[in-house]
């Protein structure tokens, strides 16, 4: 007859909700920054030296043998000290690392370096943000064209029956194209169709003008009033649907001086990650529905996973409405004491920004009507 296993006997002292005493989350504590810190294997003597309860050796290498039977530690190499695990970071972020906040002096830099400018270069300035003030790499995930909000478009006739078509949205982003309307447009007319466009699509998102348009085709009286029909025309082809979303990098050129990226194999996986922007894309997509910081760590993804890396992410936009994602991507063993609160701050003050822009342009439209 087989014997069972033992149950694993949980460390003694009063436990706490993960259920480890308080001596143990110390010590995970301590190795984790010894770890983020240095980037080395951490050995039982390394945490005494700068354990705050003066335990010795011995004592901190039974405690982190124990953290290493319940999945918070492993040991790289036998000889070697021991590293978190993704598990171990997760528990650090949510209830060991403590409260932290970016300082007075980096608050009022941001604030500074995001003064009301356009919404295209202050998505510029927010990957430089992220990437100059963690040393790691910043990433902003722009909005899809098709999520904007219409505020104007502006016809500009071309040679023949080409138009440059501008769109601006209600947070100032602005795409260009030019389209083939196959006749001849006056600028006049071209000037009705783009007031007509404004007034009766403006506050609309260009997925929503796409659905509408589509309507107003398949209606009789559409061929029947020149202006609506022009406007349907030159409509179909400038708020359909725009490009996905881009993404912003900066900052991978200052990560190969990292360690962890210090053999050939894993640069190149670093670039190819970044190579795949429809992978990135999808993360931060999912990441975008949820309040807050997410964390992803190893193994959450596969776009963490392949190298061990981490990506701390929030979202941005104008009241409830989220327009794009941002966030900082580097090796698992981050300084999230000081990410996390950094990544949540640029999230609101991007967002705080952008409304400017946006209620500069809604009194801007306000006085021109």
């Amino acid at each position: 007859m087989t014997k069972a296993p033992e149950a694993k006997v949980p460390p003694k002292g009063p436990l706490s909700d993960d259920g480890l005493s308080p001596r143990h989350r110390e010590v995970l504590k301590d190795v984790i920054r010894t770890f983020i810190a240095s980037g080395e294997p951490v050995s039982s003597r390394a945490v005494a030296k700068t354990h705050a309860e003066g335990l010795s050796s011995a004592t901190i290498r039974n405690v982190m043998a124990d953290l290493e039977e319940v999945g918070l530690l492993r040991q790289p190499h036998t000889s070697a000290g021991r590293v978190p695990t993704r598990r171990a970071y997760h528990l650090y972020i949510d209830s060991l690392m403590g409260p932290s906040s970016v300082s007075a002096r980096e608050r009022r830099y941001i604030r500074e370096s995001l003064e009301p400018a356009d919404s295209e270069r202050l998505m510029g300035t927010a990957s430089h943000l992220l990437s100059e003030l963690s040393h790691q790499i910043g990433i902003v995930m722009t909005p899809a064209v098709g999520e904007t909000v219409l505020r104007a478009v502006d016809l500009v006739p071309l040679m023949g029956s080409r138009v440059l078509c501008v769109v601006v949205s209600a947070t100032g982003f602005v795409d260009n194209k030019v389209i083939d309307t196959g006749c001849r447009m006056g600028r006049e007319e071209l000037i009705r169709i783009s007031n007509y466009l404004t007034r009766h699509f403006g506050g609309l998102t260009l997925r929503e003008i796409r659905s509408r348009i589509l309507e107003l085709m398949s209606e009789e009286r559409a061929k029947m009033d020149r202006l609506l029909a022009n406007a349907i025309l030159v409509a179909g082809q400038a708020l359909r649907d725009g490009p996905d979303p881009n993404l912003l990098v900066e900052g991978t050129s200052a990560m190969l001086r990292l360690p962890e990226l210090a053999d050939v194999e894993r640069v190149r996986r670093l670039l190819d990650t970044f190579s795949d922007k429809a992978a990135l894309v999808t993360i931060l997509n999912q990441l975008i529905d949820g309040r807050g910081v997410r964390v992803l760590i190893g193994d959450d993804s596969n776009v963490t996973s392949d190298l061990d890396f981490s990506l701390v992410a929030t979202r941005y936009g104008v009241g409830d409405r989220t327009l794009g994602t941002l966030g900082i991507f580097g090796p698992s063993r981050m300084e999230y004491q000081r990410v996390v609160p950094l990544v949540h701050y640029l999230g609101d003050a991007v967002s705080r920004a952008l409304e400017l822009v946006y209620d500069e342009g809604d009194m801007n439209d306000r006085g021109q009507g």
